[in-house]
């Protein structure tokens, strides 16, 4: 009998079961008490993943896949040459995040923010693998991550307030017409904004900047990504967005205070009122001011040119993007906040139940 396994990924600068400031306060319910464990009480199989919290998308993927199956990880030996950096990292032998991690289990990746990116490309390495790994490693070196052949083990993919198709958070700031100095905001905003971007700074340590994750999360690189993704016809895809910002009358989006948390207001009021074009030509129109503070609505609905549709619990087909309700609420809403309370609990027990449901047919 297979079992049903519902696997949570944090996003920038976060942290999961693995790690200690968990048991004090939990990435999955901040204000509201561990929903982990919430969920547990309730009889759903759920574990909290711990990667790097600045890591890239296929670093993060690939401890995961450790996490998962209780091993070593392995970043590959050919990414790990082109991007200069030791080749393996955290070591999970002996403590997998589930037992018996197997062809029986079939996992739900739910991620939050960056996680996102990082349970779709999972989903994908797990389906295909890679082939310059497999070119440059020989096969009893090789990691069966890179091998593929595994997507009948994901039952579904969950992304919550998800940059997938990048962020004008990071943007913005490398648009030489854009002015980022005048926010419009009050000083305190300033103020916290300096603290949220000390707590998400990224700590180099030698290796090519395309592998950390604020590279990953701008929009020319996020569509790079999601070329190499498919939407899985036997996979069900769900995703919410989260918006925290009011519409003004000239056409820009300022943040909702309200709801809000102060670390965001200053990045989501300069978001609101972005317009532009990336390097690569990508147009920033005006549909992606609103925002939750740090990623963009339209950005996290769904991956551009992908399968979806408005979800409706009549119809839940697989292999398309079943589009929840916007959220309303800010970046970490779905955390259950940071200094204003969100309780998200009712919408997760209603993601767990319709998911569950479609499992048991």
């Amino acid at each position: 009998m297979s079992e049903l396994t519902f696997v949570f990924c944090h996003g920038l600068a976060g942290w999961g079961e693995y790690d200690k400031k968990n048991e004090k306060m939990p990435y999955w319910g901040r204000r509201t008490g561990d929903l982990v464990k919430e969920f547990r009480s309730e009889g759903y199989r759920c574990s909290a993943a711990s990667v790097s919290p600045t890591g890239s998308a296929w670093d993060r993927a690939c401890e995961l896949y450790a996490q998962l199956a209780g091993v070593r990880t392995d970043y590959g030996r050919a990414h790990s040459l082109e991007y200069r950096h030791e080749r393996y990292g955290p070591d999970f032998t002996g403590r997998p995040l589930i037992p018996s991690w197997n062809e029986e289990t079939k996992l739900v990746l739910i991620g939050h923010s960056f996680g996102g990116a990082t349970v779709r490309v999972l989903t994908q390495l797990l389906k295909d693998g890679d082939p310059a790994e497999r070119e440059q490693t020989h096969p009893k070196d090789l990691s069966p991550l890179f091998a593929g052949g595994m997507e009948n083990r994901v039952f579904a993919v969950v992304t919550l307030a998800a940059p997938t198709n990048g962020t004008t958070a990071y943007d913005m700031y490398r648009d030489p017409s854009f002015d980022a100095k005048h926010a419009g905001v009050p000083l305190k905003y300033e103020i916290l904004a300096a603290l949220m971007r000390h707590s998400t700074k990224v700590k180099t340590d030698g290796r090519d900047g395309r592998d950390y994750a604020n590279y990953d999360m701008g929009i020319d690189r996020a569509k790079e990504i999601n070329s190499r993704i498919e939407t899985l016809p036997g996979i069900y895809y769900f995703s919410a967005a989260c918006c925290s910002t009011l519409a003004l009358a000239d056409g820009t989006e300022y943040p909702d205070t309200e709801i809000t948390d102060g670390l965001f207001v200053r990045g989501s009021a300069l978001m609101g009122r972005y317009a532009g074009v990336t390097e690569k030509g990508f147009v920033i129109d005006e549909s992606w001011r609103k925002n939750d503070g740090l990623v963009n609505t339209a950005s996290a609905r769904a991956p551009i040119g992908a399968p979806q549709k408005q979800f409706d619990e009549s119809d839940i087909p697989q292999g398309i993007w079943n589009i929840l309700p916007d959220y309303k609420g800010d970046h970490g809403s779905f955390q259950g906040g940071f200094t204003i309370r969100h309780d998200p609990r009712l919408f997760y027990r209603n993601l767990l139940r319709i998911i569950s449901s479609l499992y048991e047919g």
